[in-house]
């Protein structure tokens, strides 16, 4: 799916964000479902560290936000949705532009549904590569996701 007008502003705020540039990622494409996001990262004197290869607060930080962000725009307002853990396993040193793909599909946000219905909260993890412009998988990050319905107020 295509972006829209709202999720092309929606990436150029991310991109302006101080939080997120900071990071030194750079969002590139934002489905208008909100189901696909991409990211790219590339090695740069923000990003560089000690050694030369890009810092793992950066591959950490460009790819932090989107599973939340993705769950509380497809789920809606009626559900409760927090980062919970994160993992990061670095596999390669990052040596020149990387991206990520984050990805949501219909039956895993129905799956999150119909769990709600039978318990209390739910608890997703998801994982998300930095790969090179080959596909070598650079670092492979796994983010906790909490769910919850949201208590009538």
């Amino acid at each position: 799916m295509p972006e829209s007008f709202r999720t092309r502003l929606m990436r150029w705020g991310f991109n302006l964000w101080p939080c997120y540039r900071g990071t030194g990622g750079r969002v590139t494409f934002i489905a208008a479902d909100w189901r696909e996001v991409r990211v790219r990262l590339p090695l740069s004197w923000r990003t560089r560290n000690i050694v030369g290869t890009i810092f793992g607060g950066s591959l950490y930080g460009a790819v932090d936000p989107f599973y939340m962000i993705m769950l509380m725009k497809n789920l809606g307002p009626g559900f409760a949705v927090w980062d919970k853990a994160a993992a990061i396993r670095f596999r390669k040193p990052g040596r020149g532009t990387l991206g990520a793909t984050f990805r949501l599909d219909g039956p895993e946000l129905a799956e999150i549904r119909r769990l709600l219905l039978e318990q209390a909260k739910v608890d997703r993890t998801y994982t998300v590569m930095l790969v090179d412009e080959r596909g070598v998988i650079h670092a492979e990050v796994q983010k906790t996701i909490h769910i919850s319905l949201n208590k009538p107020s």
